[in-house]
């Protein structure tokens, strides 16, 4: 009972996590659930499976509070469910030993691509235009098969890539990938069913996943709005590549005065791209009460000139200096 409660916190911590970020709700959970001992694959089926209660409970909370393009939602949303299918039907394949490291090095590699992606400003200069099906078509393929092979990866792929695209507001990329999951989540799941059948999911590890990211979701949603994304992301990021590389050094056989190291200088790492994010979003904050004050100086009314309010006094005609008496 003790390990279902503990379940459902992370469940409840991953989709707060998610939903506010936009990324790392398999992440979160694929990375401990390995370090609990569970199989890869396993792992990765049980994520996905309770990923579509919980992308189906997020999708609703961001449409709720108008996060959605549905437009993106559809063109990504297809060829990510091909993606991870595919993705679902190879990591079935792999033997756990092989599996391990193989997926503890995919969620290695996404958590310090958080590290760096969001120790750097988010790019929002060029919001507007449309983006391609050309472009979101393929992004949707390769992140639904990174999403299953790594048991998450979904938001960490598409997320990054639609916020540099800089033609999506942040909410609104945050909310369409969210969305579009849940039929990611679904195709994984079919996937890992006909790979594992039904023995390979943990069903009562999903159902306390489930429960603690239902409570979750719609405070994530409207978390978005406020919850700073470059900490977040940087220190999500950390936790993950932390974590992973745990199973890495264990893989690569490291021992004596090398692990450590690792792990000292994966720490000093960490710290630094939180100071940089910190540093990122101070230069953002900055630079957006910069471009409001100019643009309320552009705005304000200017003062009426001398001449015009002098011009603007109507003089009665009977105190005209002519002397004449002005005809009525």
């Amino acid at each position: 009972m003790r390990k279902l409660l503990v379940l459902a916190l992370v469940g409840l911590v991953a989709q707060l996590i998610d939903g506010s970020l936009g990324m790392a709700y398999g992440l979160t959970s694929s990375t401990l659930l390995l370090v609990a001992g569970v199989a890869p694959a396993a792992a990765s089926a049980s994520v996905h499976l309770a990923e579509i209660g919980t992308t189906l409970a997020a999708g609703v909370a961001h449409w709720r509070f108008g996060n959605v393009d549905w437009r993106v939602v559809t063109r990504i949303a297809l060829p990510g469910a091909i993606g991870a299918f595919a993705g679902a039907t190879v990591l079935s394949s792999i033997s756990t030993e092989a599996a391990a490291p193989w997926m503890a090095g995919i969620l290695f590699t996404l958590g310090a691509y958080l590290l760096i992606r969001f120790a750097r400003p988010l790019r929002t200069d060029r919001v507007g235009g449309r983006l391609r099906g050309r472009f979101l078509g393929p992004l949707g393929l390769v992140a639904g098969f990174v999403d299953a092979t790594g048991g998450g990866g979904w938001g960490p792929v598409a997320t990054p890539a639609l916020l540099v695209s800089g033609r999506m507001e942040p909410r609104k990329v945050i909310g369409s990938v969210d969305t579009a999951e849940f039929v990611v989540a679904g195709a994984a799941s079919v996937g890992f069913l006909i790979g594992l059948g039904t023995e390979g999911f943990l069903l009562p590890t999903v159902a306390a996943l489930l429960v603690g990211g239902l409570i979750a979701a719609p405070l994530a949603a409207w978390l978005v709005r406020i919850v700073p994304a470059q900490l977040l992301g940087a220190a999500v990021g950390g936790v993950i590549v932390l974590t992973n590389a745990r199973t890495l050094i264990r893989s690569a056989e490291l021992d004596g005065p090398v692990r450590p190291t690792v792990y000292a200088l994966l720490a000093v790492g960490w710290l630094a791209a939180l100071v940089l994010a910190v540093r990122a979003l101070r230069r953002t904050r900055r630079a957006r009460a910069e471009a409001a004050q100019a643009a309320n100086s552009s705005t304000a009314p200017a003062p009426a000139p001398l001449v015009g309010a002098v011009a603007a006094v109507a003089v009665p005609a009977e105190l005209t200096p002519t002397g004449t008496p002005n005809p009525r």
